[in-house]
């Protein structure tokens, strides 16, 4: 039977999570053991379920308790369900209370980079990213286009927080993440001599004179390639493109000097995927 408990008290702490809590005291709080991360829309709970995040509460539009978001609640068992209708709720929160609920569950231990690259052929490096919607469109496209993992640098954004999540569409909990380093001073030097112990060559995308195309067969045939990604506008750093094996960029028409940093992901993401990812694709194919 779930706990259904209807809203009468704005003030109350056991709503903090949706209402009060910014995202970096979501993040920090009692890290790392009862860090706490939101979750929007049954599709995107539904996935962290799947990966195995744990549930902490959940804020249910009343009409939606039967509908949309009976599934989310069978699968929660004996957490609280706090529930209002819109209006409330939009109050309560903030914002547009569109996708009827909202989950708070605690935000998962990560692994090291050596364990989450063991086995990989392609990863994608995120250095210093701070846009949330460009995050969560990244690793929608690393899930879509055979990223096996995705690496963060410690001051790029949170994937879990409730944007990032939206805009992925909870691919986030698809493609397995990681900070490579936990202070900024650790990247690139210390990030990228991690990588070449694992066997990984590294491409900085970047505009440069001497880089080479993406379409060049060479970094194709890297068995093992991190793909690394700059912050919009001002790009990846000249200490990370040094640091890097390869300069590449995407060819460019009618004088557009660059892509948007989600958009090029997924140009380089395709054309850089791996050959085992390609023979898996059009086996794929055939037995369609």
């Amino acid at each position: 039977m779930p706990n259904i408990i209807e809203i009468d008290d704005f003030s109350s702490p056991d709503l903090d999570a949706f209402a009060r809590l910014t995202q970096a005291r979501l993040r920090n709080r009692l890290e790392p053991e009862k860090g706490i991360f939101v979750a929007e829309s049954p599709k995107v709970i539904g996935l962290a379920l799947d990966a195995g995040c744990k549930p902490v509460s959940l804020l249910v539009e009343r009409k939606h308790i039967a509908g949309q978001a009976q599934s989310i609640i069978a699968r929660c068992k004996d957490i609280p369900v706090y529930t209002a209708d819109n209006d409330l709720l939009a109050e309560l929160t903030g914002f547009q209370f569109a996708r009827g609920v909202l989950c708070a569950m605690r935000r998962p231990q990560l692994s090291s980079v050596e364990e989450l690259c063991a086995g990989t052929d392609r990863v994608a490096i995120l250095e210093n990213i701070m846009d949330s919607t460009n995050v969560g469109a990244i690793f929608r496209s690393a899930a879509a286009l055979g990223i096996d993992a995705v690496l963060l640098t410690p001051s790029c954004h949170d994937p879990l927080c409730r944007r990032a999540l939206r805009v992925s569409m909870g691919t986030i909990f698809q493609v397995p993440w990681t900070r490579i380093g936990s202070q900024p001073s650790e990247w690139p030097q210390q990030g990228a001599k991690r990588l070449r112990s694992l066997g990984f060559k590294t491409v900085a995308m970047a505009l440069s004179d001497t880089a080479l195309g993406i379409d060049n067969p060479q970094l194709a045939a890297e068995k093992k390639l991190a793909i690394v990604l700059g912050t919009e506008g001002d790009g990846l750093s000249p200490h990370t493109i040094a640091s890097c094996d390869y300069t590449a960029c995407i060819p460019m028409s009618h004088g557009v000097d660059s892509l948007n940093v989600a958009a090029a992901s997924a140009v380089a993401f395709w054309q850089l995927r791996a050959r085992s990812t390609i023979t898996n694709m059009i086996s794929l194919h055939k037995n369609i």
